[in-house]
């Protein structure tokens, strides 16, 4: 039975990091964080369950890639407040379809590891999309536009929702299905970089919905003043 008392879980936030090796090679894989109920599903599973910071939900790894990490060896070290799990690791560890999630040279900026597993239909178009976006923030804005509504004034960002937003309601008006479309894909991109500027997942907003969904406006209004 495994001894939650020793596990030194972060007061402020309850998780605890967890750097995740392959039990074969020893080759780092990635570094995730635990709360106290992910760390008993992995107990119990034998399987590795972690928590999502960026989406504030528990997750199995490889529940939509079908990567899957068996657990060898749970260690934790002398601080009791970081493990170290020894897997198996099922394909690739990485949401990029490599191997590892340490794949770029610090010093160079060089990929030192190539994609080995193509994901791009294992993954929704928005999580695609929210992960390239995140991965811009380190592009230069001269060389990209997503990089640019990232990196400069936050009032940019927020003028570009409020026009793209305008141009929808216009569509709307004159009923212009292809620009309906082409105005609402407009409206979500700037949403999900405004999101991805704030470390927002998509999934959160999906997690709102699923909240919602079955109460009556009335209800959930109420809900919100209490």
């Amino acid at each position: 039975m495994i001894d939650l008392s020793r596990v030194d879980f972060q007061k402020e936030n309850g998780i605890i990091p967890v750097v995740v090796q392959d039990s074969v090679t020893l080759e780092v894989l990635m570094v995730a964080y635990m709360n106290e109920e992910a760390l008993q599903l992995s107990f119990k599973t034998g399987f590795a369950h972690y928590f999502s910071r960026s989406k504030q939900r528990l997750w199995k790894k490889g529940e939509e890639s079908g990567h899957t990490q068996k657990i060898v060896e749970m260690l934790i070290d002398c601080d009791n407040d970081t493990l170290l799990l020894k897997v198996i690791q099922e394909g690739v560890a990485c949401h990029t379809g490599r191997k590892s999630c340490f794949f770029t040279n610090l010093t160079t900026q060089e990929i030192v590891s190539k994609v080995e597993v193509d994901l791009s239909q294992k993954y929704s178009l928005l999580d695609q999309l929210y992960h390239t976006i995140q991965e811009r923030k380190h592009t230069s804005s001269e060389k990209s536009y997503t990089a640019s509504l990232l990196n400069g004034k936050e009032n940019g960002l927020l003028k570009k929702i409020v026009e793209e937003a305008g141009e929808l309601t216009f569509a709307l008006k004159d009923n212009d299905e292809s620009e309906i479309i082409y105005e609402t894909a407009d409206v979500a991109y700037h949403i999900l970089v405004a999101l991805a500027k704030h470390n927002i997942s998509p999934d959160r907003i999906k997690q709102e919905l699923s909240r919602r969904f079955g109460l009556s406006g009335i209800e959930e209004k109420k809900s919100r003043n209490k």
